[in-house]
């Protein structure tokens, strides 16, 4: 081990086990070495509670003046193997998490969906808890790692992976998140919001026979191009209800484009109140989810957002 960053009294009192011979005392250098680094040689708490080894303690109490000193062997050790890694206390809780999943590897599993719905610590507070900034990508490591853990058969849950688990927990119940759904009001009508870029959509849907207004106008007269009309109705047209209900619809801001996309949105809120039953086939044809993609701002110097001038060496 090197000392060398250690004060000279130190230096002589402390020894690394790899030699053998035995550290002879100088006490005229050691009394210097104590007054020469007293101001420069200090020990926080913070460096205190990183090394395992506890404080030796130098002074020779219960010795007579002719007795001489005992010979001790002493190494600072780390706290943790991840001691001079960038952030410790992360680097730490994936390895005992990973370890878990090779100790049970063997156990029984159930299915994806069919594991309990649990609620992890959010980014923010994992890093409250470690107190090192971890970035998105590697907390995704350890989550990814819990979710396989709680995949084994609760039956068969061991204690250990349960008591890891539950720190990593929320304190909230995942099955009190439950979305409100907008009543209808006295003429069967359902309103739903939507937005995408700069454009917002508001939609009414009652039970109809398929018509279609925007704005006053016709579906083929609000939007020209196909993709824009079929972006319009996909929540209608994914759940083969275009014939059995009337849309009526309020969109502005932004171009064509990000109005039918926000009318999707719109659409499919308001037909989740006649049909709720429909959000799963809504969810995965895409239309309750909020695309919060923009358009990206242009830098000082770039002709637009990504794009530099072209390079002219003379």
């Amino acid at each position: 081990m090197k000392v060398a960053w250690l004060p000279t009294a130190l230096r002589e009192g402390l020894r690394c086990q790899f030699f053998a011979r035995p550290t002879v005392f100088n006490p005229r250098l050691r009394r210097r070495g104590f007054d020469a680094s007293a101001k420069q040689f200090s020990t926080s708490t913070r460096l205190r509670a990183g090394i395992a080894a506890p404080e030796i303690n130098f002074k020779s109490e219960g010795k007579g003046e002719g007795e001489e000193e005992n010979i001790f062997f002493a190494r600072l050790i780390p706290e943790s193997p991840s001691y001079f890694t960038a952030q410790p206390a992360f680097t730490d809780d994936l390895l005992a998490l990973q370890d878990l999943v090779r100790k049970y590897s063997a156990l029984p599993v159930v299915k994806p969906g069919e594991a309990p719905r649990v609620a992890w610590r959010s980014l923010v507070e994992y890093r409250n808890m470690v107190g090192e900034s971890v970035k998105a990508s590697k907390y995704h490591k350890i989550v990814e790692v819990l979710r396989r853990l709680n995949q084994i058969q609760p039956s068969l849950m061991p204690s250990d992976v349960a008591a890891a688990l539950n720190e990593y927990k929320r304190d909230i119940s995942p099955f009190q998140n439950v979305s409100t759904i907008a009543p209808l009001d006295e003429f069967g009508r359902a309103a739903g919001h939507g937005r995408r870029k700069t454009s917002s959509a508001t939609a009414w849907v009652v039970e109809g026979t398929g018509e279609v207004l925007v704005n006053g106008k016709t579906l083929a007269e609000a939007f020209g191009r196909i993709h824009d009309r079929e972006s319009a109705i996909w929540a209608l047209k994914a759940t083969d209800r275009i014939d059995k209900y009337n849309v009526w619809a309020r969109v502005g801001g932004g171009g064509t484009t990000g109005q039918a996309e926000a009318m999707t949105l719109a659409v499919g809120k308001a037909l989740l109140s006649h049909e709720p039953a429909l959000k799963p086939a809504l969810r995965r044809a895409g239309c309750m989810t909020r695309d919060p993609r923009r358009v990206e701002r242009k830098k000082p110097g770039h002709v637009k957002a990504r794009k530099m001038p072209a390079w002219v060496k003379r």
